[in-house]
Protein backbone atom coordinates (compact mmCIF):
# COMPACT_ATOMS: atom_id res chain seq x y z
CA UNK A 1 0.00 0.00 0.00
CA UNK A 2 0.70 3.93 -0.74
CA UNK A 3 0.97 5.87 2.30
CA UNK A 4 -0.28 8.34 0.37
CA UNK A 5 -3.39 6.73 0.20
CA UNK A 6 -3.89 7.31 3.76
CA UNK A 7 -3.39 10.46 3.98
CA UNK A 8 -6.59 11.79 2.05
CA UNK A 9 -9.09 11.07 4.22
CA UNK A 10 -12.24 9.11 4.00
CA UNK A 11 -13.40 8.65 0.63
CA UNK A 12 -16.76 9.42 -1.72
CA UNK A 13 -18.08 6.10 -1.30
CA UNK A 14 -17.46 5.90 2.67
CA UNK A 15 -19.03 9.27 2.54
CA UNK A 16 -22.23 8.36 0.63
CA UNK A 17 -22.57 5.06 2.88
CA UNK A 18 -22.69 7.31 5.76
CA UNK A 19 -25.43 9.96 4.97
CA UNK A 20 -27.40 7.20 3.23
CA UNK A 21 -27.23 5.32 6.57
CA UNK A 22 -28.00 8.80 8.64
CA UNK A 23 -31.20 9.30 6.47
CA UNK A 24 -31.69 5.68 6.47
CA UNK A 25 -31.97 6.03 10.45
CA UNK A 26 -34.04 9.06 10.35
CA UNK A 27 -36.60 7.46 8.26
CA UNK A 28 -36.79 4.55 10.38
CA UNK A 29 -37.00 6.78 13.36
CA UNK A 30 -40.02 9.51 12.06
CA UNK A 31 -41.69 6.86 9.97
CA UNK A 32 -41.24 3.49 10.61
CA UNK A 33 -41.06 3.28 14.46
CA UNK A 34 -44.62 5.43 14.45
CA UNK A 35 -46.07 2.85 12.55
CA UNK A 36 -44.95 -0.58 13.84
CA UNK A 37 -46.04 0.86 17.26
CA UNK A 38 -49.57 1.83 16.22
CA UNK A 39 -49.27 -1.73 14.53
CA UNK A 40 -48.39 -3.16 17.31
CA UNK A 41 -51.19 -0.87 19.36
CA UNK A 42 -53.85 -2.60 17.13
CA UNK A 43 -52.71 -5.97 17.08
CA UNK A 44 -52.57 -5.94 21.00
CA UNK A 45 -55.54 -4.28 21.57
CA UNK A 46 -57.82 -6.79 19.06
CA UNK A 47 -56.13 -9.89 20.81
CA UNK A 48 -57.30 -8.50 24.06
CA UNK A 49 -60.95 -7.52 22.75
CA UNK A 50 -61.11 -11.38 21.06
CA UNK A 51 -60.26 -12.90 24.41
CA UNK A 52 -61.93 -10.73 26.56
CA UNK A 53 -65.31 -11.93 24.63
CA UNK A 54 -63.99 -15.94 25.00
CA UNK A 55 -63.47 -15.22 28.65
CA UNK A 56 -66.97 -13.59 29.32
CA UNK A 57 -68.85 -16.42 27.13
CA UNK A 58 -67.13 -19.11 28.89
CA UNK A 59 -67.92 -17.68 32.15
CA UNK A 60 -71.01 -16.96 31.46
CA UNK A 61 -71.85 -20.95 30.00
CA UNK A 62 -70.71 -21.76 33.19
CA UNK A 63 -72.58 -19.92 35.70
CA UNK A 64 -75.76 -21.20 33.30
CA UNK A 65 -74.81 -24.44 34.12
CA UNK A 66 -73.77 -24.16 37.28
CA UNK A 67 -77.08 -22.41 38.07
CA UNK A 68 -79.06 -25.30 36.23
CA UNK A 69 -77.16 -27.82 38.18
CA UNK A 70 -77.08 -26.93 41.15
CA UNK A 71 -79.49 -24.50 42.03
CA UNK A 72 -82.71 -24.71 40.02
CA UNK A 73 -82.71 -28.44 38.46
CA UNK A 74 -86.01 -28.57 36.66
CA UNK A 75 -86.45 -24.96 36.21
CA UNK A 76 -84.16 -23.68 33.54
CA UNK A 77 -85.88 -20.92 32.93
CA UNK A 78 -85.26 -19.10 35.93
CA UNK A 79 -81.90 -19.47 35.15
CA UNK A 80 -82.07 -17.67 31.79
CA UNK A 81 -84.59 -15.32 33.90
CA UNK A 82 -81.75 -13.73 35.89
CA UNK A 83 -78.98 -13.96 33.15
CA UNK A 84 -81.62 -12.11 30.88
CA UNK A 85 -82.39 -9.16 33.71
CA UNK A 86 -78.48 -9.04 34.35
CA UNK A 87 -78.06 -8.73 30.91
CA UNK A 88 -80.90 -5.64 30.96
CA UNK A 89 -79.47 -4.24 33.78
CA UNK A 90 -75.69 -3.85 32.16
CA UNK A 91 -77.60 -2.62 29.00
CA UNK A 92 -79.51 -0.41 30.29
CA UNK A 93 -76.30 1.18 33.00
CA UNK A 94 -74.04 1.42 29.29
CA UNK A 95 -76.90 3.55 27.64
CA UNK A 96 -77.58 5.67 30.33
CA UNK A 97 -73.60 6.30 30.51
CA UNK A 98 -73.87 6.86 26.81
CA UNK A 99 -73.33 10.77 25.17
CA UNK A 100 -74.56 12.36 21.92
CA UNK A 101 -71.51 12.74 19.39
CA UNK A 102 -71.69 16.52 19.42
CA UNK A 103 -70.54 16.04 23.11
CA UNK A 104 -67.71 13.36 23.08
CA UNK A 105 -64.39 14.40 23.18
Amino acid sequence: MNENSNDRGPDFVDKALGSFDHVLDLVHDRVLRPLLLAGRAIAFGFIIFVMSIIVVSALLIGIVRLCNVYFFAGHEWITYAIVGAVSLIAGLVIWRRRRPVNLRK
